[in-house]
């Protein structure tokens, strides 16, 4: 039941309502008004107000009304993470009331306070708030589009805000609110009514997790142990990041956009989910080393940052739970490189080895070593040949790292923001492991936007990278690549010399233009040169790829933790909403066993490691709802991803 109410137990305060409702609870401003205009507000507010409650209604209940929004919006985040049970011994809650109870008495004029005042005197000093309706999670909003709060002094600008912005916004105002709040004028004030809830946000943002392990195909024997663990890639948005293109996020409040509001949200949604990997992309260098790190190790992390190279502030980091995992090996890639067209930006990754810790009495080389790479690849749509050429480095690494002794892999956890989307050239690539793509258009490789219209597009040429990048056009490292076959002959420079003279060599080029004393001699071949039948044969002869070719391969047999529709909405999955459009750009891949291959796409199923669950995504049409990304509840523009796994143990001996 925990993981019931998704937004995980901060969003259970206020239910979603329609901007003109909030607009007028929250339409006060600050100014003054005549005694006359009091009065008349006043009058209006009991000939009206009161004599419309229902019979079971009196001014107490209109208090307890104010007193419960009232508390929402001075408790600030914290109460954003608590249930509205708790509210009833908040001594916050008290203080309001007295304050409200006290301007209720200041606005009332000397002509209509007996009728007034003498209704409030009754209310005792201090009283416990009731909330409309028994859902526990419900929420008090008001009913019509014309009304306002009983604490009058609260200087906010609305725009279409949500509840509990606001509840956070004021909170972090509290103290500059001046102990005497001046009067406001209220425009077609009207009671308070405990009005049925609307959706609430927790019911919106609901993310079902998926067990997959039960599934007829993917059953997992119960004969075979298995390191069970959980992994969580998330790109937390970095705040400079934020404040450098505030125009991408017009459509939230500027609160819920203020660090001090979203990391609470962030770490406790960590915390929620409890990974043993964490991989976080645009993790921003001064959070990390001061709020980040510190209270990760707190929950028992240890933790690993790449800052991006350059001028830029944020970078990628990997966490796993010392508890779980001990770390084998710690490989950090830049992919910039200079002088490179193709490798100028200023991307990095992460890439570990890690070896799970069992349980007493069992071996720990009884299960194998986890390869966990995590990476923000470039955003920019047009620079599909950079994003390619990032890709591949870190495939290079990765193949470095996982590389068994006998040649084959440990199994493999790729993590990341590759901003391209499902079935874009690169997804493919890494899924399929084999991509052609000498003349693609570089636009097309992410297939983020397209821009086929345009009359000029870069293009993809063959090679992608220089051979002196050290890269081979399989994804491997040049020293790492295959090595020769023992026997193999070797040629000295002086034997390749003594080619220099072949028949081909001395045949003139029959289009060769003729200058005399220039291109009308050949070179005469030496009396001692042999026969062409003579010739040394490579006894191994191995068949030549040239590096034009425009193929890149990798053989790290990966595949998506994801699927990217959703079947029950028939829709598909999006991660992020950039300008209010869903798209799938951040992804978990694992290592996974290829069963065939249909039309250029490889069937796989599981191997040693076994994909377990996952925690399904969100369609945009659901995001739209609330009111995209970031918003109030999700305080970063991506969803967090999260996939459960089994490592086969292969032996119980005890050590």
């Amino acid at each position: 039941m925990t993981d019931a109410f998704f937004t995980y137990r901060k969003n259970v305060l206020l239910a979603k309502s329609p901007s003109t409702q909030i607009e007028g609870v929250f339409a006060a401003t600050r100014g003054r008004s005549v005694p006359e205009e009091q009065e008349a507000l006043l009058q209006q507010w009991l000939e009206e107000g009161v004599g419309n409650l229902p019979a079971s209604e009196s001014v107490p209940a209109v208090r307890r009304v104010s007193v419960s929004l009232t508390s929402d919006w001075l408790e600030g985040s914290e109460l954003l993470m608590t249930s509205l049970s708790d509210l009833n011994t908040s001594p916050e809650v008290t203080r309001c009331a007295d304050q409200q109870h006290s301007e209720l008495n200041a606005l009332a004029s000397s002509e209509l306070q007996d009728h007034a005042v003498a209704e409030l005197a009754r209310l005792p000093s201090e009283e416990t708030v009731t909330v409309a309706g028994s859902a526990p999670w419900a929420a008090v909003v008001p009913q019509t589009d014309h009304q306002t709060a009983g604490c009058a002094g609260i200087n906010v600008e609305v725009l279409n805000d949500d509840p509990a912005v606001l509840a956070w916004s004021l909170a972090c105002d509290a103290e500059t609110v001046p102990p005497v709040l001046p009067a406001q004028p209220i425009q077609d004030a009207v009671p308070f009514y405990p009005v049925p809830t609307e959706v609430p946000y927790h019911e919106i943002l609901w993310r079902d997790w998926e067990d997959l392990s039960v599934q007829p195909l993917k059953q997992v024997s119960k004969n075979t142990p298995l390191f069970e663990f959980r992994v969580m890639s998330y790109n937390i948005l970095a705040q400079d990041l934020v404040e450098q293109g505030l125009d991408l996020y017009v459509h939230c409040h500027p609160d819920i956009l203020n660090w001090n509001y979203r990391l609470p949200n962030l770490l406790q949604e960590i915390q929620h989910w409890d990974p043993d990997v964490l991989c976080l992309q645009e993790v921003q260098e001064n959070h990390y080393w001061e709020q980040l790190e510190p209270t990760f190790k707190e929950m028992g992390f240890a933790c690993f940052y790449k800052r991006r190279t350059g001028t830029k502030t944020d970078g990628c980091a990997v966490c796993y739970k010392h508890s779980r995992f001990q770390l084998i090996s710690l490989s950090p890639i830049e992919y910039f490189r200079p002088g490179l067209d193709v490798l100028n930006r200023d991307n990095v990754g992460l890439v570990l080895l890690l070896q799970p810790v069992l349980p007493e009495g069992l071996d720990l080389k009884a299960v194998s070593p986890l390869c966990v790479a995590n990476t923000h690849v470039l955003f920019n749509p047009r620079r599909g040949d950079i994003k390619l050429a990032q890709v591949a480095l870190l495939l290079a690494e990765i193949d470095k790292i996982a590389r068994t002794t006998e040649g084959s892999y440990y199994p493999v956890i790729l993590c990341g923001d590759l901003n391209s989307v499902p079935d874009s050239p690169l997804y493919k690539f890494i899924r399929n492991g084999e991509l052609s793509y000498h003349g693609m258009p570089a636009w097309k490789v992410s297939g983020q936007e397209d821009f086929s219209q345009q009359l000029y597009s870069r293009k993809l040429l063959a090679p992608l990278w220089p051979s002196s990048l050290g890269v081979t056009d399989k994804c491997q490292y040049v020293t790492l690549s295959q090595p020769k076959k023992p026997g193999r002959r070797e040629y000295s420079r002086d034997f390749l010399l003594q080619f220099r003279f072949c028949d081909v060599a001395c045949e003139r080029p029959p289009q060769l233009v003729l200058l005399e004393g220039v291109t009308d001699a050949k070179p005469d071949r030496p009396a001692d040169w042999p026969k062409p039948a003579a010739m040394v044969k490579d006894p191994d002869p191995q068949p030549f790829v040239p590096r034009c070719s425009g193929v890149i391969q990798h053989g790290l047999n990966l595949t998506s933790v994801y699927s990217h529709f959703l079947p029950q909405r028939g829709r598909p999955e999006v991660t992020t909403m950039p300008m209010g459009l869903g798209a799938t750009v951040d992804y978990i891949f694992y290592s996974a066993e290829p069963v065939e291959s249909k039309a250029g796409r490889r069937l796989y199923k599981d191997g040693a490691l076994k994909l377990l669950g996952r925690l399904s995504l969100l369609s945009e049409d659901v995001l739209l709802m609330a009111n995209g990304l970031p918003n109030p509840f999700c305080s970063s523009d991506h969803l967090c991803l999260l996939a459960s796994f089994g490592l086969e143990i292969s032996s119980l001996r005890e050590s």
